[in-house]
This record gives structure tokens, C-alpha cells and sequence, in this order.
């Protein structure tokens, strides 16, 4: 959908629905992705405003933009970056426009709102908000709109950090998705700030068997060991590990609840009882279970040509996550004591995470959010997916997940992202666009 990219005017920042709705009605489903409109848009906003951009790309069509506000020197610059692609809402039945950006019922409908042009909206209000009101920085202020997140990062992030370093030079904090989205335990509200990710290490199995005409009964073949492989796997959980970040989030939330809630939620840091309590947990367990395990899912089968031949080799592809600290190797041990020997295990991409968290920013982030919201708990936090942060700690930048949403308990908004009718209250982007202006002008070193 055409979007125009003239006169929304350098006010914008004041008016953060409309920004993001304009950003929302540029469909930049990943594949293709097709930024190059969306970052142009973006461009002529900051231009205009008087700030200082830089294109970059290896295609064309899936540009990045970096842009930079100087500060005064006494801090180390301060990285923003979020990415404009996302996911595709084919065969999702949504109540209104995937592209339309329609606001209803209180909220911005449309993809991407929350997964993540709502996140580019706050980070662009606060950087278009400072150069209006000459806001005083500690240190520059570095933005980078990105492409290609949802597929890899191969055009965005992972380009930038492989062929143009200098850009980032000095930043010593990141602030991207991941992390700031309001979550609920027993009525209470948390806020988990993102500073540590799991690392994606995507494996494809192997199950081989006897072929043969597809007339004659076959037991024991290639789909039966399929069949056996995929039921272990939904059967069975990972070993527990209790990371260090884990620990003191679940600490500092259990602190946070009345006793006989509190306690039972400490109980997840005792491996011997953390896989009992996750079951009594029910779906309020979600949240918990991918920080405390490696885990693994297998989403692309591959397998057989006919239908009258039985297959004598069947390809599944699954989508493997990995805890700070652990490497393939490990995780391969694991996969293995759960589908046995005989299925063949290959990892297929890895990108590892060696640095332990730097949680020095983490008391500014804190502050602000409990300063927005005094009922609210900030909290540490380990994020089961992956985020662009993963590449800019290949530079020895410590990222964090920090878009502040104090969204309702209900609906689920967590479970809303890639899924049909994504949407985010106004009155939450609105929060969080003033969460990330706050910290523009406080962050230090």
C-alpha cells in the first residue's frame, strides 16, 4: 500500500498514533520485505527535521537508516535501533485490516504494532522530540531503522555490525525490542526489561528407514520413526538450567507477591521441582518455561515423492534456542538423550552469544519505569526469542529490550505478536513514547 511521504510535518512526534499508523500502511512482510518506502518515509521525517541520516545497504530494496543526534559528550552514545519488516499475516483471520491502521476500541489495529513500528514509533518521537525542544544529552544519540530482522538479519543488523562498525564506534548500550511489555503474575504487574537473549540454533534431523512399494504394510519405517522422533519431542522438556538473569528475575518477582504466591514461584529455581511447578502452572507457566530450558520445535518436514513409494528418508527442520552459555554441542547432547542415536543431527546456523550481560544501565531503566507507573515492578529479564541485539554484542555492546507498554492483563498482548490482530493500545505506545524520551536525556555511563 502507498504511503505518502510528504507533509506529515516535524510535529509528528506530538501526534504518535498517526506516526505509526503511517508506518503500519507500508506492508513490509519479510519475505520480501520491500523496506526501501517505509525507510525513505523515514528519512524525509528526520531530514526535514534537521537531523542527520545515512543510508546504507548491499540491496537496494532493503535499505537501512542510521541516523545521529550530538549530545554533549559527557556520556558515551547511546544506540536506538528497530527494524520496519514484518511477518506475514497470510491464512490469519483478523478482525480488521492487517494494513489499515485502523484505531478502535482504544487501540492501533494492524501488523507490526507491536512486533515492532510501535517500538520505531517511540524511538522516533524521542529523537525528533529532542532536536524540537533542543533537549540536553548526555551523549549522541545513535537511531538505526533496520530491514530484514524477521528473516535472519542478513540485509539489516548483521550487515551493519559486519561492514560498517565505524558507525557505532563508542556505544557502549543498546536499546531495542524484546523487553518492556507489561506481564502479569497473580494480579501483579511486572515489567521485564530485556538484558539477555537466547541464541538460535536451528538443527535439521534425519530419520531413515526402508523404502519400498507403499502397497505392502510397512512397521517400524521412516514415518513410524518420524512419528516416534515428534512425540518424544512434545513430551518431553529440555534439562533445567538456572541462568543468572533468571534467577533474579524470578527472585526479584517472588519478592514482589504475597507470601504463599511468592514462595511457590521460587520454587522454579530448585531444578528438582522446576518441571512440577510449570505443570501446576498451567498456561501462566509460558512465560517461565522457555528461560529455564534449551528448547526446540520442529516446524518444516521433508519427506517422500509419491504416494504409492514409502519414503526411505525424511528431512525435519526445527528451530533450536539456546540459553546464555550454552553451545550446539550441548544442545546436541540434549537433543540426542530425547530421540535417541539413531536420528541423524545436523545444526544448520548458530549465532552465539559469549558476553555476560552488563546490567550497568538497568537502574536508569528501572527508574523511569517506576517513576511511569509506581504499581508496576521492573524486572530483569532473559528473552526466549532473538532480537538485531544479538549482532550489535558482536561489537561489545550490551543490548537491552526496552519498549515500555503498561498494556491490560487481558488480552494476552505477548501472545498477540505474529499472530491475527495484532494491535496495541493508545494509551500504552503514548507511555512508552515518554519512557524513551526520559531515558534519551538521562542515560549515562
Amino acid at each position: 500500500m502507498a504511503v505518502t511521504t510528504t507533509g506529515p510535518g516535524t510535529d509528528i512526534y506530538q501526534r504518535p498514533v498517526e506516526l505509526l499508523q503511517d508506518l503500519i500502511r507500508f506492508d513490509t512482510t519479510n519475505p520480501p520485505g520491500a523496506e526501501a518506502a517505509c525507510i525513505a518515509y523515514v528519512n524525509n521525517l528526520l531530514s526535514e527535521a534537521g537531523i542527520e541520516c545515512k543510508i546504507l545497504f548491499s540491496d537496494p530494496e532493503r535499505p537501512n537508516l542510521i541516523a545521529r543526534l550530538p549530545g554533549e559528550g559527557s556520556a558515551p552514545p547511546l544506540l536506538l535501533h528497530g527494524h520496519v519488516d514484518v511477518v506475514t499475516t497470510r491464512n490469519q483471520a483478523w478482525q480488521r485490516p492487517p494494513f489499515g491502521a485502523e484505531v478502535a476500541d482504544g487501540m492501533v489495529w494492524g501488523r507490526g504494532t507491536l512486533d515492532m513500528k510501535g517500538g520505531v514509533t517511540m524511538m522516533l518521537s524521542a529523537m525528533l522530540r529532542a532536536k524540537a525542544e533542543g533537549a540536553s544529552l548526555p551523549g549522541d544519540v545513535i537511531l538505526a531503522v533496520l530491514s530484514d530482522e524477521e528473516n535472519g538479519s542478513d540485509y539489516g543488523a548483521k550487515f551493519l555490525v559486519q561492514n560498517h562498525p565505524e558507525f557505532f564506534a563508542g556505544v557502549r548500550y543498546a536499546i531495542g525490542e524484546g523487553g518492556g511489555v507489561a506481564r502479569y503474575v497473580d494480579g501483579k504487574r511486572f515489567y521485564p526489561v530485556m538484558v539477555a537473549e537466547k541464541q538460535i540454533c536451528w538443527i535439521k534431523a534425519t530419520v531413515r528407514g526402508p523404502g519400498g512399494h507403499a502397497s505392502r504394510p510397512m512397521r517400524g519405517g521412516t514415518m513410524a520413526k518420524l512419528g516416534e522422533m515428534l512425540t518424544q519431542l512434545d513430551r518431553s522438556r529440555l534439562p533445567v538450567h538456572i541462568t543468572p538473569v533468571a534467577r533474579q528475575m524470578i527472585e526479584t518477582m517472588a519478592r514482589a507477591l504475597p507470601a504463599e504466591s511468592g514462595g511457590a514461584l521460587g520454587e522454579l529455581l530448585d531444578p528438582a521441582r522446576t518441571d512440577i511447578v510449570l505443570n501446576e502452572m498451567g498456561p501462566r507457566g509460558f512465560f517461565f518455561d522457555p528461560v529455564l530450558h534449551n528448547t526446540v520445535n520442529a516446524t518444516i518436514v521433508n519427506g517422500g515423492h509419491k504416494v504409492n513409494v514409502i519414503p526411505s528418508e525424511v528431512v525435519v527442520e526445527m528451530d533450536g534456542r539456546l540459553l546464555p552459555g550454552h553451545t550446539a554441542e550441548d544442545f546436541l547432547a540434549e537433543l540426542r538423550a530425547v530421540v535417541g542415536e539413531e536420528v541423524e543431527l545436523e545444526v544448520v546456523r548458530n549465532d552465539a552469544i559469549t558476553h555476560e550481560p552488563d546490567l550497568g544501565l538497568f537502574p536508569t531503566l528501572r527508574g523511569i519505569l517506576e517513576e511511569a507507573d509506581p504499581e508496576g515492578v521492573p524486572v530483569p529479564f532473559l528473552m526466549f526469542a532473538v532480537t538485531d541485539g544479538r549482532f550489535f554484542s558482536q561489537l561489545g555492546i550490551q543490548p537491552y529490550g526496552f519498549l515500555p507498554l503498561n498494556v491490560p492483563q487481558e488480552p494476552d498482548f505477548v501472545r498477540l505478536v505474529h499472530a491475527a490482530d495484532e494491535r496495541v493500545p493508545v494509551s500504552a505506545l503514548e507511555f512508552g513514547v515518554d519512557a524513551l524520551y526520559k531515558l534519551v536525556q538521562r542515560f549515562t555511563a
